[in-house]
C-alpha cells in the first residue's frame, strides 16, 4: 500500500486488514506510518513499513529490492500514493517542474513497481493490482497532475489487454474528491466514503482487467454486495 499513512491509503488499508489481509505499509518515512502499523496489527493482521520517496526511482527500487530480501509474496498492490503539485491560474506557463515531479510520484514510480510485482504474480497464477486515478478533467491548471494520471490509465489499460483472462487482474480506482491532504478542505466527500469501492477490485474474481471503478459508486454497500456491483462494469477496454 503505497501512500499508506494517511487520506485514502490509510482508511484502505484498516479496512484491508479487517478483511484479514497482511500489510506492506509504505511512506516517505516509516516514522509516517507507525500509527496505522500499530492500528493493522492489533487488528490481528501481520504488517511491517517500507519507506521511498517515489519521486526518487532510486529509492523505489531499493524498496522493492528489501521486500524482495524478506520473501514477502505480495498477492495485491495499491498504487494509492499520489502529488498534486499547484493550482496554476497562469496556466501557460507551467514549469516544466510540475510536469517532471508528477510524472515521476504518479506514473513512473507505478510502472517501476509493477514490472517488478507482476511478472512475480504471473509465475504463481494470482494477483490483484488497484492504480489510483483521478476523475479530473477541463483544468490545464493542474496539467502535471492531469497528465500523469492520464498516463497511468493508459498504461493500466494496456496492461490489462496482457492480464485479460487471467488470474491476475488489474484495475483502475477513482476515490472521487474527497477532503484529504491532497484533495483539500473543500471536497464535497468525507475521505471514508472511499470504502469499500475503493478496494474492490482486491476482491473481484472474475479474470476481467481494465475495469475503472469509481469508489463513490460502492459508497454505504457490504463488500459482498460491492464486488457483485463491480462484476457487471464492462471490463478492458474501458472508457477514459
Amino acid at each position: 500500500m503505497t501512500g499508506a499513512s494517511r487520506g485514502v491509503g490509510y482508511q484502505t488499508s484498516i479496512f484491508m486488514a479487517k478483511q484479514g489481509c497482511n500489510l506492506i505499509l509504505h511512506s516517505r518515512s516509516n516514522e509516517h506510518t507507525k500509527k496505522v502499523e500499530e492500528e493493522v496489527k492489533a487488528l490481528g493482521v501481520d504488517a511491517y513499513c517500507v519507506q521511498a520517496e517515489l519521486a526518487n526511482h532510486e529509492e523505489v527500487v531499493s524498496m522493492l529490492d528489501e521486500i524482495e530480501a524478506k520473501g514477502t509474496q505480495v498477492d495485491i498492490i495499491f498504487n494509492n500514493a499520489a502529488v498534486q503539485i499547484a493550482y496554476r491560474t497562469d496556466y501557460w506557463n507551467t514549469p516544466v517542474e510540475d510536469f517532471d515531479m508528477s510524472f515521476r510520484i504518479n506514473f513512473i514510480s507505478i510502472a517501476t513497481i509493477c514490472h517488478r510485482l507482476i511478472p512475480k504474480m504471473i509465475e504463481r497464477g494470482f494477483g490483484r493490482v488497484i492504480n489510483t486515478t483521478s476523475g479530473i478533467k477541463n483544468e490545464p491548471e493542474q496539467a502535471g497532475y492531469a497528465a500523469s494520471k492520464a498516463a497511468l490509465d493508459k498504461f493500466t489499460k494496456d496492461l490489462a489487454s496482457r492480464l485479460e483472462g487471467t488470474d491476475v487482474m488489474i484495475n483502475i480506482t477513482d476515490p472521487g474528491w474527497c477532503r484529504t491532504d491532497l484533495g483539500g478542505p473543500n471536497a464535497p466527500g468525507a475521505v471514508e466514503s472511499v470504502i469499500p469501492g475503493i478496494a474492490v477490485g482486491a476482491f473481484v474474481d472474475d479474470k476481467k482487467s481494465g475495469r475503472f471503478l469509481h469508489a463513490q459508486n460502492f459508497t454505504g454497500m457490504s463488500l459482498e454486495d460491492a464486488v457483485a456491483k463491480a462484476e457487471t462494469i464492462s471490463a478492458n477496454p474501458y472508457i477514459i
